[in-house]
């Protein structure tokens, strides 16, 4: 079986990130598959990259803190660079001839890129099943739905795609109810769960030496992600840890400025307690051996967080989408972590709630349902007619 993977990819690392999350996955459960990943990731190459997975690496595109798409490397304008990367999609697929195209949240792909690939689909291979993959919070709702109904994605979804996969779960955020979506689409969703990531490579008692950890020290891990806007938080943590005890590991990211990567790296010279990275491929082993982690509220790194169960802090992001501090605001109801606003976030009110979430750390954090990886497996196996070696019951919610 043929698996052809979009993963759009115009802002830090989170939709890579998930989407070889899922592919891993697909590959340990679904028999004889073989996935091509189509991405624009700049840091693609960083990632272990399993066996039956191959990828066509496209001109980056990058979306920054305002919204705006730009070219991020290529001397072209990005009328020109999408175009290319049509191309370059629309001719794997028709090479490749998958049985299935997993679509990575924007059902026409960054500024219709898609339509050409979907178009040829539909009419030359019909019997491909074509799969739309949605995070649990896209936007505020307001946005989101003025969005859909300006480009005209809910007609998009019902001429193209055969299932909508969301990550989350409507008792965090009812994707189909707050975007008001119509029946005839609605039938199409399926909740998921969020994705619960793999242990990491490290023991808990491996990383602690590596960062010669005594017994009773203290760990706190700081990640803004791929760190193209994790400058004030990590920033705060800086300027507050000066007077903490406790052993810190801040990965700063790679897509973070380089002046202001070396700003904090020249702050953290002072900072003997404080040990600064750029990135990890191997997240998880941190953050499985953190006492508290300290990051912003991407999906990828809340479901790490959660998956290693974990106390927090969450900074959330708030621009140019309000994704990240709706999931926040969502999952704080719950107890699932602490969490500042960005116009609130000092040095002060970060270690407040640090110290708040170590004084927790032998209460029960809440159960949230993390089988996502699992349903996904069960659904795409499904419309492929193969059985997965890890099967799921197939639960469909309707609009409440």
């Amino acid at each position: 079986m043929k698996l052809l993977v979009y993963s759009h990819d115009a802002f830090g690392l989170g939709n890579i990130r998930r989407m070889l999350a899922i592919c891993e996955y697909l590959l340990q459960t679904i028999p004889n598959l073989s996935i091509l990943l189509l991405s624009g990731s700049p840091m693609l190459q960083g990632f272990r990259i399993p066996k039956n997975l191959d990828y066509i690496k496209l001109p980056c595109l990058n979306r920054g803190t305002t919204g705006k798409i730009a070219t991020k490397f290529l001397g072209m304008d990005v009328d020109e660079t999408v175009k290319l990367r049509s191309k370059l999609i629309r001719s794997a697929a028709a090479s490749f001839k998958p049985d299935l195209v997993l679509v990575d949240k924007k059902p026409y792909g960054i500024q219709n890129e898609l339509l050409p690939t979907l178009t040829y689909l539909k009419t030359v291979q019909p019997e491909t099943k074509i799969v739309l993959l949605l995070r649990d919070i896209l936007d505020a709702p307001e946005v989101t739905i003025a969005e859909w109904q300006k480009h005209g994605f809910e007609q998009t979804i019902e001429a193209f795609y055969d299932r909508l996969l969301i990550v989350g779960t409507p008792e965090i955020f009812d994707f189909c109810h707050a975007y008001q979506l119509p029946s005839h689409i609605a039938y199409k969703a399926r909740y998921c769960g969020y994705l619960r990531r793999p242990r990491g490579c490290k023991s808990k008692a491996e990383v602690r030496q590596e960062l010669a950890l005594k017994d009773s020290e203290r760990l706190i891990v700081v990640t803004p992600g791929g760190g193209e806007d994790g400058y004030p938080m990590v920033d705060a943590f800086l300027q507050g840890v000066a007077t903490s005890p406790f052993k810190s590991l801040v990965i700063c990211g790679p897509e973070m400025p380089v002046q202001q990567k070396q700003a904090l790296y020249q702050t953290a010279v002072h900072l003997p307690q404080v040990e600064m990275r750029e990135f990890s491929d191997d997240l998880m082993s941190y953050l499985e051996a953190a006492d508290v982690v300290v990051s912003m509220g991407g999906y990828n790194t809340v479901c790490e967080v959660l998956s290693a169960g974990k106390r927090a802090v969450i900074v959330p992001r708030v621009k140019p989408s309000q994704e990240q501090i709706i999931r926040t605001k969502c999952m704080e109801k719950f107890g699932f972590f602490s969490a500042i606003e960005p116009s609130q976030l000092s040095p002060q009110k970060l270690f407040q709630a640090i110290h708040l979430q170590l004084n927790q750390i032998n209460h029960p954090l809440p159960q949230i349902d993390l089988n996502g990886l699992s349903r996904i497996a069960h659904h795409l196996s499904s419309l492929m007619k193969v059985e997965p070696r890890d099967f799921v019951e197939e639960k469909t919610y309707a609009i409440r």
